[in-house]
């Protein structure tokens, strides 16, 4: 997605109310309202999300036709978006998984890593791909390897999930080129090398707190978690794929059962089984699944890099690597380059493939109705006026540019959910602050705008509802764990930030 487009979906399309006070109670309403339905009467939260969406147009009295138009909008461009991506990282984590190209990798990282390191190794992995890669795209990619990691090495999913998502965030919300990075460098006419600098120095103390040490906790907060069964394969959420049993996952509902017939809750650490028709004689090699998953991260850094470089639309390199580099485009050179290096490679014949990559859709068509739903919510917070609400509440606040920044980062993050909305409309406001400051400043503004828009994702954030179906946690768990962390991320990264404002 492209600044430009970007810009356009935090435009208001719905007619807002008069009222900033109804249109608060409109968002408490509607988001209490989905809270209540999913951990209470167990509805399913693409219902959930689909009736607060029809509350919050009540509440704020907008036409029901507008409010379908909206809600359309959000959903379609989520799953265009988030969907697509969704179920090719699905075709590429069923290839890893039949290949025993997951097992691979998880063979190597334990053989070298210890039990004490894996969730130093997991946050370095996370860090390295979420460089140049957009969140959606390192999860989808990542979930697979970080499943079977917990369950090979038995290890709590969270001690290793968590850090795994921090490393994807933190660079997701602080470094260039992230589209709400950039568009903010744009914005406020900073220094892209100078944000990018200061970027990575305050995302390592960051990813070191909100990864490994927050794991602990987030650990012993939610409980013993089952290690649900990777994104497109062919066991249900919560089944081992090796024995077939239910092993206490989530159920229909999204809510996990009860523990393991043991009463640990650990995973037991055997290999992933392979379907009998298409189990390989021999597993690619670590090479070729390592070179097979970096592809998308080559191609997305390269376009990056041309783009900084280049700095011409029109050219006709930058226009190749802007096509080759999207998200969609490279995650599709993946699949592609995975049927050869993984199934073709593991003895898998033409049909074997193609079988593999045909099963892996079915299971992720939950998780892309949920996650289109939580789109579709958020377009309708956004077009109700809520940025506009919380613009005019910014003006009348006297404090620091860059806690200023900060502070209406957050509340249009929490408001819409949306942290690249609440990057770009955070920068629109604080802009003319920053027409004085010198490079430094700026820069920092830039960051201390991106650690606000990633602070508590809850209900209304599509990525909330990611993670959740990912992982098999209830809301509560996914609130313990992922927005917890988020905002963790948030307040160390800030904390950091105004410091160091001091100084440069």
């Amino acid at each position: 997605m492209t600044p430009t487009s970007l810009l356009a979906a935090a435009a208001p399309a719905l007619p807002h109310t008069d009222s900033n006070g109804r249109l608060l109670l409109a968002v408490l309403l509607s988001i209490g309202t989905i809270v209540l339905l999913i951990t209470k009467l167990k509805l399913h939260p693409f219902l959930a999300l689909t009736l607060g969406s029809g509350l919050l147009a009540a509440v704020a009295a907008v036409p029901f036709d507008k409010l379908l138009t909206s809600f359309s909008t959000g959903f379609g461009s989520t799953v265009a978006g988030v969907g697509l991506l969704i179920g090719l990282g699905a075709m590429l984590g069923k290839l890893l998984a039949d290949s025993g190209g997951a097992n691979t990798v998880a063979d190597t990282v334990l053989a070298r890593t210890g039990k004490r390191g894996l969730p130093w190794a997991m946050a370095l992995i996370a860090a390295v791909l979420g460089l140049p890669l957009f969140f959606e795209v390192g999860v989808v990619l990542l979930v697979p390897i970080v499943l079977l990691v917990a369950r090979r090495g038995n290890v709590p999913l969270m001690r290793i999930g968590i850090p795994a998502l921090a490393g994807l965030s933190v660079l997701h919300g602080l470094v260039p080129p992230h589209p709400g990075p950039l568009v903010a460098v744009d914005a406020l006419k900073a220094d892209l090398g100078v944000t990018l600098a200061f970027g990575l120095l305050i995302a390592v103390p960051t990813l070191i707190v909100a990864g490994p040490l927050f794991a602990r906790i987030a650990e012993r907060w939610v409980g013993p978690l089952d290690v649900p069964a990777a994104p497109g394969t062919d066991s249900a959420p919560g089944t081992d794929s090796a024995s077939g049993t239910d092993s206490g996952g989530p159920a229909a509902d999204g809510t996990p059962h009860g523990t393991t017939a043991g009463g640990t809750g650990t995973a037991t650490a055997t290999r992933t089984a392979l379907p009998a028709a298409v189990r390989p004689e021999h597993a690619p090699r670590f090479g070729a699944v390592l070179g097979t998953i970096l592809l998308p991260v080559v191609l997305m850094l390269g376009k990056a890099l041309v783009d900084v470089v280049v700095d011409d639309p029109k050219a006709g390199v930058q226009r190749f690597f802007d096509f080759i580099g999207s998200p969609l485009i490279a995650l599709l050179a993946a699949v592609l380059l995975g049927m050869v290096t993984l199934g073709r490679a593991a003895g898998f014949t033409k049909g074997q493939v193609s079988d593999s990559v045909a099963k892996s859709l079915g299971p992720i068509a939950g998780i892309v109705f949920i996650v289109g739903a939580g789109g579709g919510f958020k377009q309708t917070l956004i077009d109700v006026g809520v940025g506009r609400a919380v613009s005019e509440w910014a003006t009348d606040w006297h404090v620091s540019a860059l806690l200023l920044g900060w502070l209406i980062a957050v509340l249009i993050r929490l408001a819409t959910g949306s942290a690249t909305v609440a990057t770009i409309t955070a920068a629109g406001i604080v802009a003319p602050l920053a027409a004085g400051m010198s490079s430094s400043h700026s820069a920092l503004l830039v960051l201390a705008i991106g650690a606000g828009s990633l602070f508590f994702s809850h209900v209304n954030d599509a990525g909330f509802w990611l993670v959740k179906e990912y992982f098999g946690m209830s809301v509560g768990q996914t609130v313990k764990s992922w927005s917890v962390m988020e905002t963790v991320i948030s307040v160390v990264a800030i904390a950091l930030i105004l410091p160091l404002g001091l100084i440069v």
